[in-house]
């Protein structure tokens, strides 16, 4: 029986452990230099004490995991500490290039979602660059709506890029 890699990659919620393979692929998609904001992963510690800040109440994050354990993915949504504001959550994401395209990503931000709406978010808000039409279309089937434009929010490698901002409703 052939195994396909969408059902052979687990989502599992954060652990301590997974927190040196969350850190590395945290590492790896930002060198990418096309998705994230940063282009590198944070100092270790800081990764460690944002991953544990979360699993603490900040908000949720899950990883997706292969058989072996190893961290492929993951997706947080970290609810904003301002009075007023706390009922929302920014979700930020990644997903190691050969893991993309297998309906995984979607998986893991159905799961973070999930994990929100049960921590008492009720609004899920995002940025994602308008070079990434995969990643637009994944929050649209989420059913995110489009809220705005940065217009030329980044400059990096001589290019410019626009910020989508999105965002979804609790029902």
């Amino acid at each position: 029986m052939i195994v396909s890699a969408e059902s052979s990659v687990r989502i599992v919620p954060t652990a301590e452990f997974h927190i040196p393979g969350l850190h590395a692929a945290l590492d790896e998609v930002a060198k990418e230099r096309r998705y994230l904001a940063f282009l590198g992963a944070p100092p270790f510690a800081a990764t460690r004490e944002f991953s544990r800040a979360l699993t603490s109440g900040a908000g949720v994050q899950v990883v997706a995991v292969t058989e072996d354990e190893r961290v492929v993915g993951w997706c947080d949504i970290v609810r904003v500490p301002m009075e007023g504001f706390t009922h929302t959550g920014r979700l930020g994401m990644g997903l190691l290039a050969p893991y993309r395209d297998r309906g995984i990503g979607r998986r893991l931000a159905e799961a973070a979602i999930a994990a929100a709406w049960e921590a008492g978010m009720t609004r899920i808000e995002l940025e994602v660059l308008a070079s990434n039409p995969k990643a637009i279309r994944l929050y649209e089937k989420l059913g995110f709506v489009h809220e705005g434009v940065k217009r030329r929010a980044r400059h990096l490698d001589g290019a410019w890029d626009d910020n989508v901002l999105m965002a979804l409703l609790a029902s």
